[in-house]
């Protein structure tokens, strides 16, 4: 039995997802405020244009915290994209990366997307990781300069 829960989102969860990902990847990778203001635009957008029928948020809770979220938007009528996925440093190891990412598949089928894409960093190895078990594939790499840092951009994509 799981030890988290995984729910929809209510009120204020946008904003903690925006302060957590702006503090864990400051203090994880060193990245700067230009992370967090991406991370706010993502997140406004999927506020703003939110379609329940094509896109979906999680938020895992443990012990009555956020410990994590990911989001499913809508990329192009036949593409789903996976967008800010983590987990909170406090609960690595229990599965509920790999459990986010399965369930942002499983409701990108039932919603009738063909294939799934995402972009990451290199850097981001535990992340990577998981898409990889979940049958994602590296298509693209393209080195850029953001969040004050050299990284190398990287789109993963997997049929559905």
């Amino acid at each position: 039995m799981p030890v988290y829960l995984l729910r929809d989102p209510q009120p204020g969860d946008m904003g903690w997802v925006v302060h957590r990902q702006g503090v864990l990847y400051a203090q994880e990778y060193g990245w700067n405020t230009e992370f967090e203001a991406l991370v706010a635009e993502i997140v406004a957008s999927y506020v703003r244009k939110f379609d329940q029928a094509c896109e979906r948020c999680w938020i895992a809770e443990k012990d009555g915290k956020v410990v994590g979220s990911v989001f499913v938007v809508r990329h192009d009528q036949e593409t789903a994209k996976l967008r800010l996925l983590y987990v909170e440093a406090s609960a690595r190891g229990l599965g509920i990366g790999h459990r986010l990412v399965d369930e942002c598949l499983r409701f990108a089928r039932l919603a009738g997307y063909k294939r799934m894409v995402l972009w990451t960093n290199s850097v981001l190895t535990d992340a990577r990781r998981i898409y990889q078990r979940a049958g994602f594939q590296l298509i693209q790499e393209e080195p850029h300069h953001s969040f004050g840092k050299d990284l190398i951009g990287q789109t993963w994509m997997r049929d559905l």
